[in-house]
């Protein structure tokens, strides 16, 4: 048996419960990891809530990425071996001690790095990857934009631009926040509070993408601060999933609206994200060139508490479950 969070019922952060569950076991192309840390991340809450349903199959217990050590392969795996120190994008059941994924979605930790680091990365630079660079198209010289740049995905989407010459625009809650972005490499951070994000983009010629989280009311805008032939990706709905779009503009000046969620996407098509992040991103991180930024670390037991600073949005990057003690 193993410890583990469950969701009790649907609900607040009060649902999330301590447990006892037996250990998972490798399927086929599938490996074991003993988890020393798990990332905390949005679609966790929305799992919470009742909004959120894992893939057929999946464990019913939260967490979307975890780092540890790999202590059980299943039929047809040859890499990563029992003993390797790595971190991986999970189909559920991060919050635990054990877990198992498919073999393809895990990563080396880069460069020695600790597993408290290593498991900020694969939700998020999945996430940004897949949705600014494979569908979104970004290349160097192009102008970009990411709301909540103090996020998880907002830290990494501006690294990750910038690591990529593009030029970063980003928009904060506060100064703070915009600080914290500005000293990550946005070359403008709005606080949104203050200042309309579409004047200031549009003064700057326009994005060329826009990574948005938000949804609602910012959908039109967001197609106003685009350029002629820019490309808006929607990850996430927080602030509502419907709006009154003028679609004349899509048209006439050749924008693109698209979208994706991770989760329920193929192993396949993940095992092919994994593979650019290892060809395109990793050697970044083993040379220091970016890495996660962190927030908090709460115990296990204390999943509750991580879910209420989450939701809070007073966090500055990623925030992590301790799950067993690193090793590495």
């Amino acid at each position: 048996m193993m410890k583990a969070i469950e969701i009790t019922r649907p609900g607040g952060p009060e649902v999330l419960k301590l447990t006892d569950r037996p250990m998972p076991e490798p399927a086929y192309d599938q490996v074991v990891l003993k988890v020393h840390y798990a990332g905390v991340n949005r679609p966790d809450a929305l799992q919470r809530a009742g909004l959120y349903d894992p893939p057929k199959g999946a464990s019913d217990l939260p967490g979307l990425e975890a780092a540890g050590e790999v202590v059980a392969v299943g039929a047809g795996v040859t890499s990563p071996k029992v003993g390797d120190r790595v971190c991986a994008l999970l189909p559920g059941g991060g919050y635990a001690e054990y877990v198992a994924t498919p073999a393809a979605h895990c990563l080396p930790a880069p460069g020695g790095m600790s597993s408290k680091r290593a498991a900020c990365l694969p939700e998020t630079f999945f996430t940004v990857w897949s949705n600014v660079f494979m569908r979104g198209g970004l290349k160097a010289g192009e102008r970009f934009l990411v709301h909540g740049g103090s996020s998880g995905i907002g830290t990494t989407a501006i690294q990750l631009a910038r690591a990529m010459g593009a030029r970063v625009f980003t928009t904060a809650g506060s100064d703070e926040k915009c600080a914290a972005c500005r000293d990550l490499g946005a070359e403008i951070a709005i606080n949104y509070k203050e200042d309309d994000f579409v004047e200031k983009v549009k003064a700057e010629g326009g994005a060329d993408v826009i990574l948005d989280m938000v949804g609602g009311p910012y959908m039109q805008r967001n197609l106003k601060a685009l350029a002629d032939d820019g490309r808006l990706v929607q990850i996430a709905f927080l602030q509502g999933m419907k709006a009154e779009l003028n679609m004349v503009q899509l048209m006439t000046r050749r924008l693109t609206f698209t979208g994706s969620t991770l989760r329920p996407q193929s192993d396949l098509a993940k095992a092919r994200i994994a593979d650019e992040l290892r060809a395109h991103v990793w050697p970044l991180l083993v040379s220091g060139q970016i890495a996660p930024v962190m927030d908090q670390e709460f115990a296990l037991a204390d999943a509750s508490a991580a879910h209420a600073r989450m939701e809070s949005s007073a966090h500055i990057g990623k925030i992590v479950l301790k799950v067993s003690e690193d090793d590495g």
